[in-house]
């Protein structure tokens, strides 16, 4: 093997794919990035084209190896990670999907949750998968396109088709596609299809009966840390040694391999996990349970997650539909000309509340406008609406937790926005600390791949890595906080109202 060794992380995520480098130290030594389409069909409906981002991919890697200035022989794991309950479903003898990707923020199966209830009480499924019959998870979306096109039941229940979520299309077609794909996926992406049971970590075939989703296309489940096969294409001869859902990579990027290590990733959405350790905690306050990642030989690691469908998006909003602001920067600079947000407050519930209220029919609202408020005043709304938000997923998690959370580690694109930071910091009343790396998913995608290598000997190893570039601390009153949480649950609440039928 010549030159220098790496290991590399392939992360598709909601908006963008990245393919980066890593050395022994951890820092990245290439990055080659490009953003796919989003596809708005209808209201509620988000898609994206599989084939595109497998174009994306095959140009991508390429592209870092040659800027890192290594060959394919000095790679010597690649790890995968992805937007997660995305759901994708191709023909295994032509390799094309037969669909547009469903998106995880898509909310057209809302129309077979009735369906999939009367045949499985809400309360069973919860207790089998960890996950609330809501329109985010995969299991129902399979089961709406399904039906939508009875000839493709036929050929899901003969195996002709296949369903995987984004890594198991990345995986099938690195390994080969057509001409001897491997078709798997690890126990955190499986632990979001409200198809797996979260004790045995394989499909139910109760819950499969419930979603109407033939056995025979499933992929093969797998530990986070192992062997996914070794590429074929756009360059052969890479090992694939990890496959982990993008929020699980980040907590493992964020070194938070032990119980009651937490992080919030402020991407796209926002995602904040805790780690619960080898056994699986039942939210009783609106969050989820899931897998957090799983090393060969090793039992499960477990987390409780509390997901927010809307954060980044908003400002992406704000940018690209309404045209308020030229960059995602300029949401920050609007936002720091004026003291407060005038009164105005945006609940961004597009596709609905996710957790902790979990109303898919909440729509998003804007209230307290006057003529007093300006574009500033709604930029200050627009970072405050993420802020309250992370502040109603803490108080669930500590609602659930032994011990309350003491300092929030975060990460994702946003961070880089220092008064969304600061009024996170105030709205919480903890400090708010940001790694020297704050795209941690990529991170965590390459230290799981290093570690399937050996490339690390262990996980302490990883933690030293860790290094605080940032920290935030409360410089908010009380008096004030209380009486802002008490305006922005209004909001909520009206959220929540226009999105229920006029009686």
């Amino acid at each position: 093997m010549s030159g220098r060794q790496y290991v590399a992380a392939l992360d598709q995520g909601t908006t963008s794919t990245r393919c980066m480098l890593f050395d022994r130290e951890g820092r990245m030594v290439s990055l080659a990035q490009r953003e796919h389409h989003q596809h708005y069909p209808r209201a509620g409906w988000v898609e994206h084209d599989p084939l595109e981002i497998w174009d994306i991919v095959c140009r991508l890697v390429p592209e870092a190896l040659a800027d890192a200035g290594a060959s394919p022989d000095q790679v010597v794991g690649l790890g995968i990670t992805n937007q997660r309950e995305t759901t994708v479903v191709w023909d295994r003898h032509t390799g094309r999907p037969v669909h547009n990707a469903i998106v995880w923020q898509d909310t057209r199966s809302s129309s077979v949750l009735a369906d999939i209830a009367a045949e499985m009480p809400e309360t069973e499924i919860q207790d089998r998968c960890g996950l609330p019959l809501v329109t985010y998870f995969s299991g129902p979306k399979v089961r709406w396109l399904l039906e939508q096109d009875p000839s493709l039941r036929a050929r899901a229940e003969r195996g002709d088709l296949l369903f995987g979520t984004v890594d198991s299309w990345l995986v099938w077609n690195l390994t080969g596609g057509v001409s001897g794909g491997l078709h798997v996926t690890d126990v955190t992406n499986a632990s979001r299809t409200m198809l797996m049971d979260l004790t045995t970590l394989d499909w139910d075939p109760e819950l499969l009966e419930a979603m109407r989703v033939p056995r025979a296309m499933l992929p093969e489940i797998r530990a986070t840390v192992g062997s996914f096969g070794t590429t074929v294409a756009p360059i052969a001869g890479i090992p694939l040694t990890a496959v982990i859902g993008d929020q699980q990579a980040s907590l493992f990027g964020q070194a938070g391999f032990d119980r009651g290590d937490a992080k919030c990733t402020f991407g796209t959405g926002g995602f904040l996990l805790l780690n619960t350790g080898s056994t699986p905690v039942r939210s009783q306050h609106g969050l989820i349970t899931t897998v957090a990642h799983k090393m060969q030989d090793e039992p499960a690691a477990y987390a409780l997650e509390g997901s927010i469908a809307v954060a980044g998006a908003l400002v992406q909003w704000f940018r690209d539909s309404l045209g308020l602001i030229r960059s995602a920067a300029e949401i920050e600079t609007q936002a720091l000309t004026v003291a407060d947000n005038g009164g105005c407050y945006v609940v961004p519930a597009f596709t609905g509340l996710y957790a902790p209220h979990w109303e898919p029919e909440a729509r998003g609202v804007i209230v307290g406008l006057t003529s007093y408020v300006t574009k500033a005043h709604l930029c200050r709304a627009v970072l405050e609406a993420t802020a309250w938000q992370t502040r109603e997923v803490i108080d669930a998690m500590n609602a659930d937790a032994d011990v309350p959370l003491r300092q929030l580690a975060v990460d994702g694109g946003m961070t880089a926005d220092n008064l969304l930071m600061q009024t996170i910091a105030d709205f919480l009343d903890i400090p708010v600390v940001r790694p020297m790396v704050a795209e941690t998913v990529s991170r965590g995608a390459a230290y799981a791949a290093g570690l399937g290598a050996g490339y690390w000997p262990d996980r302490q190893v990883l933690r030293r890595h860790w290094r605080r570039a940032a920290e935030w601390r409360p410089a908010m009153s009380a008096a004030v906080r209380d009486a802002e949480l008490t305006r922005w649950r209004r909001a909520v609440e009206l959220a929540v109202a226009w999105g229920e039928p006029a009686s």
